[in-house]
C-alpha cells in the first residue's frame, strides 16, 4: 500500500476513536473537538510516511499535543471574551455536557480530577482508550517501563484520593445508643 492508502485506512479505522479521545478531554465542547481532530489528521497526513503499523497509539500522542495547543488557545480566547464583557451564551454557543457527568460513580471522576494532568492522562489511556502499556508508551512518547511505572503510580495516587474522598461509615462506638425510658 502507498503512504496515501495507509493514511486513508488509518483515518477510516481510527477517526471515531480519536474523536472520542479528544471529546472526553474537552468535556464535549463540540466545535473545538472537530478542530482538534482535524488538526490530528492534518499532522498524520503530513507525516503519513511515518505512520506505524498500529497507528492508534501514535494518533493519541499527536492528539495530546494538539489538545495542549487547543487548551492554550481556548484560555487565550476565554480571557479575550472576558475582557470584552461577553460570554458564550450571548453568541448561542452550546457546551455539551460530558456523557458521564452525572453517573453514580461521578465521585471517581472527582478523585481523578484531583490528580495531576500526567496521572489523569495515563489512567485515561488505559481505561477510556483501552490501551496496553506498550501502546500507552507510544502515546506518551516514553519507554514501556516508564509507562508501566507511571501507570502504577497514577493508580496508587487515584486509590489514595478515592479513599480520602469516600465517606467512612461511623463505627458502632460512635453511634449513640437510643435511650429507652423505663418508669
Amino acid at each position: 500500500m502507498s503512504n496515501d492508502e495507509i493514511f486513508a485506512a488509518a483515518y477510516r479505522e481510527h477517526y471515531w476513536a480519536v474523536s472520542r479521545y479528544v471529546a472526553r478531554r474537552l468535556d464535549g465542547r463540540t466545535s473545538e473537538v472537530e478542530e482538534v481532530v482535524a488538526e490530528v489528521f492534518t499532522v498524520a497526513w503530513r507525516r503519513r510516511a511515518d505512520l506505524p503499523g498500529s497507528p492508534l497509539p501514535w494518533l493519541y500522542g499527536v492528539a495530546r499535543n494538539c489538545l495542549a495547543n487547543a487548551v492554550r488557545g481556548y484560555g487565550r480566547r476565554r480571557r479575550l471574551v472576558d475582557r470584552l464583557g461577553n460570554d458564550e451564551t450571548a453568541h448561542g454557543r452550546q457546551i455539551v455536557a460530558s456523557p458521564d457527568a452525572e453517573t453514580p460513580g461521578s465521585w471517581v471522576h472527582d478523585a481523578l480530577a484531583r490528580l495531576s494532568e500526567t496521572d489523569q492522562e495515563v489512567l485515561r489511556l488505559t481505561a477510556w482508550e483501552e490501551l496496553g502499556v506498550d501502546e500507552v508508551a507510544v502515546a506518551l512518547g516514553c519507554g514501556s517501563r516508564a509507562a508501566s511505572m507511571r501507570l502504577h503510580r497514577a493508580r496508587r495516587r487515584l486509590r489514595a484520593e478515592i479513599d480520602r474522598m469516600r465517606p467512612t461509615p461511623p463505627s458502632a462506638d460512635a453511634i449513640p445508643a437510643k435511650e429507652h425510658g423505663h418508669g
